[in-house]
């Protein structure tokens, strides 16, 4: 009998911790999620980290996605190795299932400026790891090898623009250089450099409509000298995330919320889970 009793009380706290495991897995999803909208880290966040601490930080945040910067160290298992295409096959298949350990996912890396003759182990290198686009600054020569090799390997090439006046650092540049190219060109917008540049990055956004694969998100305040406007919690400095988000919803954006928080590299954890609440708040009040 007690062997009996033992045995049914096992079975039905089982029974309870598979239901709760089930109820987790059957949570609602966010409106912004149903919206297509999805937040993804910057590793470069956590550039003073490993890829591996970065992989852990981006779980521990609840986030899924990840972009990861050429040159990162690879950290605890990997020995010496960088982030990048000269990773070998077995690096490469073992850092994809770590990633899928802590749940997340990397679906893009950057930002990539190659060499001409690098563009095609770049390319590679993101079909073998599984990545949806690149996160990259090309020559303004190279479009036609990069329209190429994007087709080529069906991955997404989302420019992106760096504060400077030799980047695309203004979306007339971009489209004057993608606009009447392939559909996989697209951008990856800074609106952080947007603003530094002196563009309002609303109308920045809605220029770019249709040619958005993701952004660099952020939120800026005017501190330290000009031009090096630091990165604060969302919400609270002179950039209008709402309406980013407003114009957004408007061209029914779907795609990538990168978030890249270049300040208080030590310990940025606390403001960027801020930061996606507020994300989440906005999210919840202007989606249906």
């Amino acid at each position: 009998m007690k062997i009996n009793r033992l045995l049914f009380l096992l079975f039905t706290c089982g029974l309870l911790a598979c239901t709760g495991s089930m109820k987790t897995k059957a949570q609602p999803e966010t409106k912004a999620e149903k919206q297509g909208w999805k937040l993804s880290m910057q590793s470069y966040t956590f550039h003073l980290f490993s890829v591996t601490e970065s992989l852990d930080k981006t779980k521990e945040l609840g986030l899924h996605y990840i972009e990861i910067y050429p040159g990162q160290k690879m950290g605890e298992g990997f020995g010496d190795a960088v982030f990048g295409y000269n990773l070998t096959t077995v690096e490469q298949d073992r850092l994809k299932e770590l990633a899928k350990e802590k749940g997340v996912k990397i679906v893009s890396s950057g930002v990539w400026t190659p060499a001409r003759d690098e563009w095609e182990k770049v390319f590679e290198f993101a079909k073998g790891m599984e990545m949806e686009f690149i996160s990259a600054e090309p020559a303004r020569e190279d479009w036609d090898i990069v329209e190429s090799l994007a087709k080529k390997q069906g991955i997404k090439v989302a420019c992106h623009n760096h504060p400077n006046e030799a980047s695309y650092w203004k979306p007339e540049i971009l489209l004057e250089y993608i606009g009447q190219r392939d559909g996989l060109l697209g951008s990856s917008a800074d609106v952080g450099h947007f603003k530094r540049m002196g563009i309002e990055p609303v109308p920045a956004l809605r220029e770019l409509q249709g040619r958005l694969v993701a952004m660099h998100f952020k939120d800026i305040a005017p501190q330290g000298a000009e031009g090096t406007l630091e990165d604060v919690v969302w919400g609270t400095g002179i950039l209008n995330v709402k309406a980013m988000m407003e114009e957004l919803k408007r061209q029914n954006f779907k795609g990538y919320f990168t978030i890249e928080y270049e300040a208080n590299w030590e310990n940025n954890l606390p403001e960027i889970k801020e930061s996606i609440d507020y994300f989440n708040e906005i999210a919840e009040e202007i989606l249906q």
